[in-house]
């Protein structure tokens, strides 16, 4: 296993996989410290959590760096990652216990209660996009209800994944309630297989989920997916149309558009659309591409120069079928990773921008002639991850919101974004089971009735 810097194309370091024999070591490992974590209170379970939140602040800049290097994040974005980090601890160090307290129930019996208990060994496959935050946002709650974890982390972040185990330590965790694992994804089947491993959560692609999830449904084994996105974002001819083209420009380049929650489709009314198009062109044109080791560099290259040879060409390909390319959609040479902001419009049912998840900088715009047709092309999409509308009428926008995008999350008049304090998850190919909030640390718990005669 080695890592690639995607700015230069140099060689960062090669690290050794753990062998089949010290994988095993590892799950037993972590069994035992399950057994001694589950009984440790909810209150030590805390201060650990806020201990590791100061560990993350204090040495952020560090992890910055570290992520910059191996999958090319500006380090101001890096270093934002980082603060969302000890958020997530701080939140579940602040609420876990409220969260899971019993939990009383009215019945005939003399007593009547659900408790709540861990489950034991949680497998974590996690991806490179995000490979501080997609961990601990399972990491927080995962650790505060007494489960212990495991880490199958992307093969070009084992920087990341390796010093996510030296911050537990240094925070002062016990030795292996959490532990990475260099392995290679073939692996992956086989530590599901192992009885001592309990569930598994994965964040990733929707062929990667299914693989997963099917193994785990033939052992009978919980999981939680959070798999692939094509948020649409429906701009109405209401909508405050500066505002809408600042966020979706934002959404559709965070992280050089790579999230599975960045803004993908833009379904916009016909009446107002060669306005927003305008708009949103100079906003999408506007960044300031370079090394991500400068402060003043806003978006970063791709991860893999192969990831974006293979957006280039779902690019091409909806060029020849028909559509326009008003910004971007060039490589140039060199050994990095580089995208430019690109935007499509003319964007139909059948190319792969309307039908297909682009995972780079790459905006597909769609117009249609009204709000039944928006809602329709919102929706016919194999994902339901996020979506995003805008409009000045908050009336229309909770009915919508509410009651006719099919997707796990709507945001009005902002761009969708994960939040401790809200539940994340989607439906549909997007995957099933839902992270953070008072629904996430519930996922890997036994969720058990007492009754008292």
């Amino acid at each position: 296993m080695h890592t690639t810097n995607p700015y230069n194309g140099k060689l960062v370091k090669e690290y050794k996989l753990h062998t089949a024999e010290e994988v095993s070591d590892k799950i037993h490992k972590a069994h035992q410290a399950f057994e001694t974590w589950r009984t440790v209170g909810y209150n030590q379970r805390a201060d650990l959590l806020k201990k590791l939140a100061e560990v993350l602040t204090t040495r952020k800049t560090e992890l910055a760096h570290l992520m910059a290097e191996e999958m090319g994040k500006p380090i101001t974005a890096g270093s934002a990652e980082i603060e969302k980090c000890a958020k997530v601890c701080i939140y579940y160090a602040e609420h876990g216990a409220e969260f899971l307290k019993d939990e009383i129930v009215t019945t005939d019996a003399s007593n009547s209660y659900i408790t709540f208990q861990p489950l034991g060994v949680v497998l974590a496959v996690m991806p490179w996009n995000f490979p501080f935050w997609q961990t601990f946002r399972f990491l927080g709650p995962g650790l505060m209800a007494g489960n212990v974890a495991l880490l199958k982390h992307a093969s070009n972040v084992p920087g990341c994944a390796l010093i996510i185990e030296e911050l537990l330590k240094q925070a002062g965790f016990p030795e292996h309630v959490f532990q990475t694992l260099l392995i290679s994804s073939d692996s992956v089947e086989s530590i599901i297989a192992n009885p001592l491993v309990k569930a598994v959560t994965l964040t990733g692609s929707t062929e990667a989920g299914m693989k997963v999830a099917g193994q785990a449904a033939s052992l009978i084994k919980k999981a939680v997916l959070e798999l692939g996105g094509s948020d649409p974002y429906i701009i109405f001819e209401d909508a405050d149309l500066e505002l809408a083209a600042s966020k979706c420009a934002e959404s559709r380049l965070i992280n050089s558009g790579q999230s599975c929650i960045a803004a993908k489709r833009f379904i916009v009314l016909e009446e107002v659309a060669a306005q927003f198009i305008a708009l949103f062109k100079d906003k999408m044109a506007s960044q300031h591409p370079g090394d991500p080791m400068q402060p003043d560099t806003t978006m970063g290259p791709m991860a893999k120069v192969a990831l974006r040879d293979e957006l280039h060409q779902q690019v091409v390909k909806c060029i020849e079928m028909g559509a326009k390319c008003i910004l971007g959609g060039t490589v140039e040479p060199g050994e990095h990773a580089f995208y430019p902001p690109t935007i499509l419009t003319g964007v139909t049912k059948g190319m792969p921008a309307y039908d297909e998840e682009l995972f780079g900088p790459v905006a597909s715009v769609i117009v249609v002639k009204d709000e039944d047709e928006a809602i329709c092309v919102a929706n016919d999409s194999s994902f339901g991850l996020g979506s995003a509308l805008f409009t000045t009428d908050l009336n229309r926008a909770n009915r919508i919101a509410s009651m006719q995008i099919e997707a796990g999350c709507c945001f009005i008049n902002d761009y969708v974004r994960s939040s401790p304090d809200l539940p994340f998850g989607g439906i549909k190919q997007s995957g099933y089971g839902r992270e953070l909030g008072v629904y996430g640390i519930k996922e890997f718990v036994n969720i058990k009735s007492v009754y008292v005669a």
